[in-house]
Order: C-alpha cells, then structure tokens, then sequence
C-alpha cells in the first residue's frame, strides 16, 4: 500500500518554505477560490495550482488514491446540483439557453453547464493547494506555524500528532489486511464489488482498537512528560521567515487583493458571459 497523504521531505524551494509561508498561502488560496466565481481568475489559479504542484515533485502514486476518491465526489456533487436545481444557472446569469431537454422539468442550458463548469474548476483549484501542502510540510513545523498565528499549542500539536500518525494507521491497514488474506478471506480485484466492501469493513475494528492503543501510550507518554502544564512552549521544528517567504506572502497577500476587487467590480462574483 502507498503512503498517502504522508510528508515526503525532498529539496525544492516550496519545501525549504517555512509552514507559516504556505498556511498563509493554503488559506489565501482557499478562500478566494471558495468565493469567486470568475472563471477568468480560476482557470489563473488552476493553471498556477498545476504548476506550483509540478516544483514541488509530487509523486501520482502519493495522491492517487485520494485523487479518485474526490473525483467521485465531485461527480456525485455535479449531478446532485444538476438533479436538484437544474435551472441555478439560468437564475445566476439572467438568460436561459436550451441544448437538449431531457425529461419533465429538466432541459441542459448552457448557463448550467457554465454553472457546474466552475464548480469543476473550483475543485481543482483548491485540490492542487491541499495535497501540496500536506505533503511538502512538515507536521511539527505546520504545528510551530499554527502556534505563531494564534492557535493553542495544544491544538497544534494534536494535529501534528494525527498528520503524524497517518502513515502508521496506512501501515496497520496494511498488517491486518494481509493477515486477513492470509486466512482466506479475499479482498483482491478477484472478489465482487460488494463482497470487497464486506471483507474490507472486517479490518476495521482491528483497526480501530489497534489505534486505540496507541492513543493511550502516546496520551500517557505526554502526561508523564508535563505536556500541557505551560501557557507557552518552543518549537524545535520552527522556522523564522526568510526573504523568499515574505515574497510569497506579500505575492499572495496582492493576488488575494486584486482577485477580490476584480471578482466584486461588478457588484456580483459570478464571471459573465452570456450579457
């Protein structure tokens, strides 16, 4: 099984980074691609989410699987937007052109399926940034990152903890899911759809307890070490911000800036091109 969503230290200039740099960056990016729909600036972003994620030497075989699952949801998103409000574009753009009527009510336009375009490009947009950041920073560090914007040292580290913790919980995945091979039980591309999902559910609870267990020792380990007694701690993994993290920042804070003002010059966030 490949690890997932697992931080991979190589030598590019986005992980020489300091995590504060690129939680700026995750959060800026994220936030303007959830609020504006001009598909001028996300197909900018998508395109320098592309880019920005080809530096930073990501392997497909660390995202692939994750990959997949998204796709799906966005899938089932699309449709879902499409079987419920089949009209959400024409009320957005004010005019209604018919390409093929399908049955009762529901006819695709073209304003729909620009509608349901940039929540496509909106997805990729923000998957790029996500995964990048994942895997290109360092969980202490991103702890050390939070610590310094506001966020409770304790909360950090529980997160630290958890991203820490997910090549672990994909390694006892792995342990029980051949030790249950190894008794006959088979969840192979052999065995149907729906037998697979009953044989894999079976490592669950294992699975569960096995990490129930770690819990409690890393719980006590930090109890027996004072964790938590100081209102304040240092970081060892802390970075102090270099000349290239305030470049990005500032490139960020700017792009964040004018794709705003751009989004909202009109008086609404919907790009469009049908007037």
């Amino acid at each position: 099984m490949s690890r997932l969503l697992t931080y991979d230290p190589k030598d590019t200039w986005i992980h020489r980074l300091s995590g504060l740099t690129k939680l700026i960056f995750f959060l800026a990016w994220s936030i303007v691609s959830m609020i504006t729909y001009d598909t001028r600036i996300l197909l900018f972003m998508l395109i320098s989410s592309l880019i920005i994620f080809r530096i930073s030497k990501i392997e497909w075989k660390q995202i692939s699987t994750v990959f997949k699952f998204i796709l799906f949801f966005l899938c089932l998103n699309l449709l879902a937007v499409f079987l419920f409000s089949p009209y959400e574009g024409v009320k957005i753009y004010g005019t209604q052109t018919d390409l093929l009527h399908l049955a009762g009510h529901y006819t695709i336009t073209k304003e729909q399926l620009f509608y349901e375009l940039n929540i496509m490009i909106k997805y990729f947009t923000v998957i790029p940034a996500v995964l990048m950041f994942i895997l290109t920073t360092n969980p202490s560090e991103f702890a050390a990152s939070m610590n310094k914007i506001g966020v409770s040292y304790k909360i950090s580290y529980s997160i630290a903890i958890a991203l820490r913790y997910i090549p672990d919980v994909q390694a006892d995945f792995t342990k029980i899911k051949h030790a249950q091979e190894a008794r006959g039980i088979e969840m192979s591309s052999k065995a149907g759809l729906i037998d697979r999902i009953k044989n894999v559910s079976s490592i669950l609870f294992p699975l569960i307890f096995t990490s129930m267990d770690r819990i409690d020792v890393v719980s006590n380990a930090m109890e027996l070490r004072g964790f938590g007694k100081n209102k304040k701690r240092t970081w060892y993994s802390g970075k102090k911000l270099s000349s290239k993290d305030i470049t990005v920042i500032v490139v960020v804070f700017v792009f964040a800036v004018v794709s705003l003002a751009i989004t909202f010059a009109d008086g609404s966030r919907f790009y469009n091109p049908f007037q």
